[in-house]
């Protein structure tokens, strides 16, 4: 056999091919890129730090003894009448099946300009490379943040739009329908989608049309023109007005092929020529090709049955697609357009919070024909499977803010689960029944459920843990792939073992490379027991995006600062002092929910001089950016309110002073109340603290966010010792035994024994640990040491402040950064005279 192209579903028709008990296939593939084969699906993850060996695909599959890679070479012609195709380097190669897996090419519309440098598609892996290349040469040439346009708002536009925005470029989509995504969106879903967009910081206009791309004196393009007349000027462009068939070695060897592209096939994937199959995207079934992975893994399964005496045949297109896109969530699945005669609609609509659901469902009511959902998709895993089959419940309560998004029945066995392989329900469960599957890693390995996008992932953990119910097991406990053990159980092994680094952890108890669950889970747990700088040595690849510069990621592409201020403690001098700093950067400000002061639009290369002025001030770190402890909020208490009982403030400073720096799970916020007036809201707090007239009372289990909840009493009539004491042995016993990302309220919730056995743990010593739990919390205050204040005196660390490894330290005389919402300091007389580019967020106008 002979595949021409090595794209995904190239592999996974080989892949399907070797694993056929007892077939031995001599299979040569041959791909003009210089790569392996790699997951095109997450591309956009490259401009978050994934590498091209991150992205590759299993390589056992085309090393196999059986398959000849011809890896960088290029079909010029197939002969059929011999049998042979001719390559670039002068190779010719028998074949007795052909394999056409060519893929599709992107497309740039047909406008004068289109090709200028500058302009890119975004398909595969050398496109990303090249447009993060040149961002990064545009940048430093002009000594400004480039404006971005991606052309094309369906889901690989707003992809790259997020991918610019990744590598701080204002970005426009411009959409030529009415909406974004509109293949998948109705029109309420495309304007909440357009709202969630937007609130990212990213510029959207629809109903528009690019005419012209203009250049600028160097050749590079510099502007667009609309069909409305409007100019646009812009740095780079990027084209995602969709793709089509790379048919044209069909064409030229006279295989029939559609008028709109792709090579005709029948449901075995056979072309006219009984020799021939063709897969994926370069095919044409019934009058479509479609850009969707999923269906070519499909079209990978039939061929490769179809050759190994099999019978199978392609059931048809799933349209479903989910965007992969940080912070928006949207999803697409079945007759969401609901093209079904007497289809009904069932919608639940939130504009104010940018969430739109809607239910596609028979005139009966019973079946479930496809859905949309924007701004919640997280039913979308549960719902997309029982697509043609009966929902088994109300269809609203999978819609509303708090219904569930699992379905109240078990899965039908035909049901798909993974749409990417083509993996149904009971595949799942044979997984597990018959090949002794465990756990989601497990059958991902056994059958590439979860393997592609991972959006199915949370149902293939649901019905595992079903099946090994039913064979009285228990499921496995695992933080993630790559490591067997819970996050409780790891934070015992890094303690005991005391490794000190990912990889002797991951090289003792676990396996593979990590990714994003367990890389910041250890980062948290050697930040507790090892108690290095955050950005110090390895450890510093760990930590998520927030703590990698020590300040929050705002939509904008800038950075929030946040000075720590106990209990809301802040003297005169230090607001001049912060007020005299946001006023030199022009930050916007803005006093926190926890008693705190807020800056907002601090560029990256900005922190550390931000930070420098702070800390000379007297100010440290506010760990807003870590999942850590971020405020003690108080009321004023008995200092100066004349109902107060209590010291709140001292109190609360205490507190704040003692686990400032404090990582955990997640976010640990705490509040102390004077009196039963309550006005620091403590019992919204995972700790709070109330005075009586007998001592402090102290709750625990309390948050706000998506699902808020209120603190419950843990002890009453407590003294300042003992009050302290017990919040030691609160924040210890959590941190060292909660799951990965748990909030308290639900950490607390699960502790065997509920309030009554965590009273016996922190109070009665139930289990022993007192001494410990004391001892580790002893440690954590005696080794502080403020973040920032160490990355100052750090060239090292500093140097991951540079935007640019040619930046300099002058700032371009042409240029204004103005914040946000009119907190902006008079233009000087010499910025008037000279017309400078006022940037505010993404607008940009010019000041005459």
């Amino acid at each position: 056999m002979v595949v021409v192209g090595a794209g995904m579903v190239a592999h996974r028709f080989v892949e399907s091919l070797l694993r056929s008990p007892g077939a031995s296939p001599r299979v040569t593939v041959i791909g003009d890129e210089g790569h392996l084969p790699y997951d095109r699906v997450k591309l956009t993850s490259f401009f978050a730090g994934a590498t091209p060996s991150d992205l590759a695909l299993e390589e056992s599959v085309f090393s196999d003894s059986r398959v000849n890679f011809s890896q960088g070479d290029r079909v010029l012609r197939i002969d059929r009448s011999a049998r042979v195709v001719h390559a670039r380097s002068g190779d010719a190669h028998r074949y007795d099946t052909l394999v056409l897996a060519t893929g599709s090419t992107a497309l740039r519309p047909a406008v004068d300009g289109a090709d200028l440098p500058g302009c890119f598609v975004y398909r595969t892996l050398d496109d990303v490379v090249a447009i993060e290349e040149y961002v990064a040469k545009r940048q430093a040439a002009l000594g400004r943040p480039l404006r971005g346009t991606v052309i094309g708002g369906g889901l690989l536009g707003l992809e790259a739009a997020g991918a610019l925005q990744t590598m701080n470029v204002g970005c426009l989509v411009v959409q030529s329908s009415d909406r974004l995504m509109s293949a998948q969106l109705d029109l309420p879903g495309g304007t909440i989608l357009r709202r969630l967009i937007e609130s990212k910081g990213i510029d959207v206009r629809t109903g528009t049309r690019t005419t012209r791309v203009d250049a600028d004196a160097s050749g590079r393009v510099a502007a667009l023109q609309f069909d409305d007349g409007a100019m646009h000027e812009t740095d780079i462009v990027i084209f995602t007005v969709g793709v089509r068939a790379h048919d044209a070695l069909a064409r030229e060897a006279q295989l029939a092929v559609h008028p709109t592209g792709g090579v005709l096939i029948d449901e075995r994937c056979r072309t006219a020529d009984p020799h021939i199959l063709a897969i994926g995207e370069v095919a044409n079934y019934d009058g479509r090709s479609v850009g969707l992975v999923a269906p070519g893994y499909a079209m990978a399964e039939v061929a490769a049955t179809l050759l190994l005496g099999g019978d199978a045949t392609f059931p048809g297109y799933d349209d479903s697609t989910k965007l992969k896109l940080s912070g928006v969530d949207v999803a697409s699945f079945g007759d969401a357009m609901a093209t079904t005669p007497h289809a009904l609609d069932v919608v639940f609509t939130d504009p104010v919070n940018g969430v739109y659901k809607k239910l596609v469902l028979s005139d009966d009511a019973k079946t479930l024909l496809g859905g949309i959902l924007v701004g919640d998709a997280s039913a979308y895993g549960a719902l997309r499977p029982l697509v043609g089959a009966a929902l088994g419940g109300d269809p609203a309560a999978y819609l509303a803010p708090a219904g569930g998004s699992e379905p109240t029945t078990e899965l039908p066995a035909e049901a798909v689960v993974c749409s990417c392989s083509n993996v149904t329900a009971g595949r799942i469960r044979d997984a597990v029944h018959e090949d002794g599957c465990t756990d989601a890693a497990a059958v991902k390995a056994c059958t590439k459920a979860g393997a592609t996008c991972g959006s199915c992932i949370f149902m293939v953990k649901k019905i595992v843990g079903q099946e090994l119910v039913k064979l009285g097991q228990t499921a496995s406990e695992g933080l993630c792939e790559h490591f067997a053990m819970s996050r409780r159980q790891l934070f015992d092994a890094v303690r005991v073992s005391g490794l000190s680094t990912f990889s002797a952890i991951i090289a003792r108890f676990g396996s593979g490379r990590g990714c994003d669950v367990c890389k910041p889970a250890l980062a948290s747990i050697l930040a507790v027991l090892v108690g290095e700088h955050v950005l110090d040595g390895e450890n510093a690849t760990l930590q998520d995006t927030n703590d990698h510069v020590m300040a929050n990621m705002q939509k904008d592409g800038t950075y929030s600062v946040v000075p720590r201020m106990p209990g809301g403690e802040v003297t005169p001098a230090g607001l001049i002092a912060i007020g005299t700093i946001a006023d030199t950067y022009g930050l916007y400000t803005k006093i926190t929910g926890g008693q705190r002061i807020d800056m907002f639009g601090a560029r990256l290369e900005q922190l550390p001089q931000i930070w420098q002025r702070l800390v000379d001030a007297g100010f440290e770190s506010g760990q807003a950016y870590g999942k850590a402890l971020r405020t003690v909020k108080s009321c004023v208490g008995s200092t100066w309110c004349r109902y107060g009982v209590l010291d709140a403030v001292g109190m609360a400073v205490r507190l704040e002073l003692r686990y400032r720096g404090l990582r955990a799970p997640h976010k640990l916020k705490v509040g102390v109340s004077g009196c039963a007036r309550e006005c620091a809201e403590a019992r919204s707090k995972d700790v709070g603290v109330i005075a009586t007239e007998t001592g402090w009372n102290m709750y625990v289990g309390g948050n706000g966010g998506f699902s808020p909840r209120h603190a419950e009493l843990l002890a009453a009539d407590l003294d300042d010792e003992g009050l302290i004491r017990a919040i030691d042995r609160f924040f210890m016993y959590y941190i060292r035994t909660a799951d990965r990302l748990q909030r308290t309220a639900g950490w607390c919730a699960e502790l065997d024994g509920g309030l009554d056995g965590l009273r016996e743990v922190i109070f009665d010593d139930s289990l022993g640990i007192c001494d410990d739990l004391d001892a580790a919390m002893a440690l954590h205050v005696d080794r502080y040491e403020d973040e920032w204040a160490a990355t100052l005196k750090d060239p090292a660390k500093l140097r991951r402040f540079e935007s640019f490894v040619n930046a300099t330290d002058t700032p371009d005389p042409s240029l204004a950064y103005v914040p946000e919402r009119g907190q902006v300091r008079p233009a000087t007389e010499a910025e008037k005279q000279s017309g400078s580019v006022l940037i505010a967020g993404t607008t940009l106008e010019v000041r005459r």
